[in-house]
Order: C-alpha cells, then sequence, then structure tokens
C-alpha cells in the first residue's frame, strides 16, 4: 500500500534484541533464561507464603502479593519474547503482535505505578493509624484498590494504544530495541506526531502526578508519625516498615523517568535497553527479594513453612 513515491506502509516489524552476534546472543539467552526462572521462583513462592501463613495476612502482604502476581504478568511480556528472538535468526513481529505486547506492557506499567501509590496509602494508614488500621482498610477495600489499579492502567493503555496506532508506519521496519516501545515507534511514523507527542505527555503526565501525589503525600505523613515516636526502636520499626516500598518506588519510578523525561535527541538506542531493562527485567527479579530479605515476618514464615514440610 504506497503513502507516498517512496514510502510503503508497513505491516511487520524487525526487532534488533540486544546484539547480532551469535555467541553473544547464546550468552544473553542464558542470563535472561535464568533470571526468568529466579523471578518466577522469587515472586510465586512469596504468594506462596502469604497465602499459607496467617500471620500474613494483613492489608500490607495482600499488596505486596498482588504486586508478584503483577510482576509476574508484567516480566512475561517481555522476556519470552526476548528468549526467543535470542534463538531464532528471525526477529519479525507482526503490526498485530507489536500492538498486543504494546497494549499489555503500557496497561501493566500504568498499572504498576497505581498499585504502588495504594500500597504508599496502606504504610500511611497502618503507620499513622494503627489502632485503626484493620478497621481502616479492610479487605474489601484492599481488593476494591488492586481491581481500581488494574482498571486505571488498562484504560490508560487503551489511549495510549490507540494514539499510538493510529499513526502509520513507513520506510525501514526495523526497531532497535528488544520490545515494541513508544520512542522507536514514533520515529518509523510518517504521520505527523505532533497530537500524538501532547496526548502521550498529557496521559503519562496526568498518571504520574496523581500517583507520585499519592506516594509523596502519604509518606510527607508517614514522616511527620515518625517524628512523633518517642522510642528509637519504634522509629527504626515505622522506617523498615516502608523501607522496601521506598526502594521499590525508586526503581521502577526512577528508571521510568529516565527513559520518558528526555528529549528525543537525547536517546541513544542502547541505553535506551539498558534503562528499559530495570523496569521489564531487573525490577520484578528484585521486588521479592526487597520484600522479603530484611522482613521478619516473611523469614518467619519461611522457617515455619521449613519445617512443617517433611524431608523424603
Amino acid at each position: 500500500m504506497e503513502v507516498e513515491s517512496n514510502w510503503t506502509l508497513v505491516t511487520e516489524f524487525v526487532l534488533v534484541g540486544f546484539t547480532t552476534d551469535p555467541f553473544l546472543r547464546i550468552i544473553f539467552f542464558v542470563l535472561f533464561l535464568a533470571s526468568y526462572i529466579l523471578m518466577l521462583a522469587g515472586n510465586l513462592g512469596l504468594m506462596f507464603l502469604i497465602y499459607l501463613d496467617s500471620r500474613l495476612h494483613t492489608p500490607m502482604y495482600f499488596f505486596v502479593g498482588s504486586l508478584s502476581f503483577l510482576d509476574i504478568w508484567y516480566s512475561s511480556v517481555y522476556t519470552p519474547r526476548i528468549l526467543s528472538d535470542c534463538l531464532s535468526k528471525n526477529n519479525h513481529m507482526s503490526l498485530a503482535g507489536c500492538e498486543a505486547q504494546f497494549f499489555f506492557s503500557a496497561g501493566l506499567t500504568f498499572s504498576e505505578c497505581f498499585l504502588l501509590a495504594f500500597m504508599a496509602y496502606d504504610r500511611f494508614v497502618a503507620i499513622c493509624n494503627p489502632l485503626l488500621y484493620a478497621t481502616a482498610m479492610p479487605k474489601k477495600l484492599c481488593a476494591q484498590l488492586v481491581v481500581g489499579s488494574y482498571a486505571a492502567g488498562f484504560a490508560n493503555s487503551i489511549v495510549h494504544t490507540g494514539n499510538t496506532f493510529r499513526l502509520h508506519f513507513c520506510g525501514s521496519n526495523i526497531i532497535n530495541h528488544y520490545f515494541c516501545d513508544v520512542l522507536p515507534l514514533v520515529k518509523m511514523a510518517c504521520d505527523d506526531t505532533q497530537v500524538h507527542g501532547l496526548i502521550l505527555k498529557a496521559a503519562i503526565g496526568c498518571n504520574l502526578l496523581v500517583t507520585t501525589a499519592i506516594i509523596v503525600s502519604s509518606y510527607i505523613g508517614i514522616g511527620a508519625a515518625i517524628v512523633r515516636i518517642r522510642s528509637a526502636e519504634g522509629r527504626r520499626k515505622a522506617f523498615f516498615t516502608c523501607s522496601a516500598h521506598l526502594i521499590s518506588v525508586t526503581l521502577f519510578y526512577g528508571s521510568i523517568l529516565i527513559m520518558y523525561s528526555r528529549s528525543n535527541s537525547q536517546h541513544i538506542p542502547i541505553w535506551d535497553k539498558i534503562n528499559a531493562l530495570f523496569y521489564t527485567v531487573i525490577n520484578p527479579l528484585l521486588n521479592p527479594l526487597i520484600y522479603s530479605l530484611r522482613n521478619k515476618d516473611v523469614k518467619a514464615a519461611f522457617k515455619k513453612i521449613k519445617q512443617e514440610t517433611p524431608i523424603p
């Protein structure tokens, strides 16, 4: 289908990935396979512990388990395709396949933003109103917040995906990335992308503004409550209660802001790939470690399960 005399509409894409060197692709395959297996083991293991141990049946761990579930789904949008491309000589992806990956990528990214924001609110209630915590965060409300995270995330994804794939892509069909991301796709567009850019900035800006406002206001309240705690042990316990969440938020939001806050001229493909790894592969791998390594409740649950499990 001709757009101009020298342009043809693109109906499939070629993902460059990380390298074209056969030996390095095998090394990348082993590394990503190991990371994917560890990610699945860590997140499924954490969900399993939370489900089995009644002491972890609290709003905080309900959100942690929900984050683990989201991270499994989130990492699975990218890693299996990376593994396939490492072994295949044909890294082609259809326009429909690219759109599907883009849709789930955007939906889960936005969903995690909202889920992390609601987790910050949960920590605010737990530290500022500990006596009313169970009443203020009933199971129904926790479930509604998790469902709301997905609803808001995928509602945004519909707008984001529709805004991007209304564009016509022409010329070279090579995407210098390991997944269908908005930045390389826009560079391939043969339409005027000014309106697309305005909608994109408005969608990302509004959502980051809302979720960041929830996180920042929650931690301002948490900080004020910690200052009022008289005992050093009480302050230390309150700080460690939300330290894991702070680390998770910093890694996730930090990598996304670095990726999408720069102008088009500042984007270098190799650095974009490395930066994207943090929120697509590394963050889902690290989250179960962040929420369990220094968590006494999770360690106690693990020891209990280990003692109760018969040795064959």
